[in-house]
């Protein structure tokens, strides 16, 4: 499904040339369930941008499905974006005033061809009963906890049907036990749905619930560290 060759990203700070990705080289199969490491620093934020069609690579070449996407424009990146990859984020991103059943729609109304709205609140009352917020789905993002939210996030990542879910520092603002039911809920994804996980973290017990743990260091994927640190991770 995606496959980098020698990708590199390059920021321009006044005259300055700051290198953040040197030469990534990877491929992640169909159904996959991966994790991205490495200190603060190492590229892997950069890196997950440049997957979710989120920035645009400065070299090199990104493949999906057998097309570059490096190739792409803004607004083709913003189509396959909406169409192929779901996102959830460490801050949850959801909108304040807006209900959790609310939230979770709101993707759909963005996508092209536009579903019809009573086919876009069945889908969205699928997904909230799937994480479990029957309940709750009225509920603005102030009324529920931080394990509640994120849950939300996870429902409305879904609800276009990606084949992609990036989830960026998904367990950073939970604690510990809350931790384990969200990465709980992306393994049985996974497994259930047959749909691509990438998870971004620094932290190795959240990465030990992948199956495959890429680690990055200074903008270059830390080659044998990878297999080790996968190796080594409990499941």
């Amino acid at each position: 499904m995606i496959e980098l060759r020698n990708l590199t990203k390059v920021y321009h700070v006044g005259e300055l040339d700051l290198p953040v990705l040197k030469g990534i080289s990877l491929r992640i199969e169909d159904g996959e369930f991966v994790s991205l490491t490495g200190a603060s620093g190492s590229g892997k934020s950069t890196l997950m941008n440049l997957l979710g069609c989120l920035d645009h690579p400065s070299g090199g070449e990104y493949l999906l499905d057998g097309h570059n996407v490096a190739q792409l424009n803004a607004d083709e990146r913003a189509r396959l974006r909406n169409k192929r990859i779901g996102f959830v984020f460490q801050n949850f991103n959801l909108l304040p005033r807006t209900s959790a059943l609310e939230n979770v729609m709101m993707p759909a109304y963005y996508c092209h061809p536009r579903r019809p709205g009573n086919e876009i609140r069945r889908r969205a009352l699928e997904l909230i009963r799937m994480v479990g917020l029957e309940e709750r789905m009225h509920h603005t993002p102030a009324q529920l906890s931080g394990g509640q939210q994120q849950r939300v996030a996870i429902a409305r990542s879904l609800i276009n049907n990606p084949g992609i879910l990036l989830a960026d520092e998904p367990t950073g603002n939970l604690d510990s036990t809350t931790s384990v039911e969200v990465m709980n809920m992306f393994r049985d994804l996974n497994r259930r749905s047959g749909i691509t996980v990438i998870i971004v973290t620094h932290d190795r017990k959240t990465a030990a619930f992948t199956d495959r743990a890429i680690n990055m260091v200074d903008g270059l994927i830390a080659e044998g560290v990878s297999d080790e640190l996968s190796a080594n991770l409990v499941k």
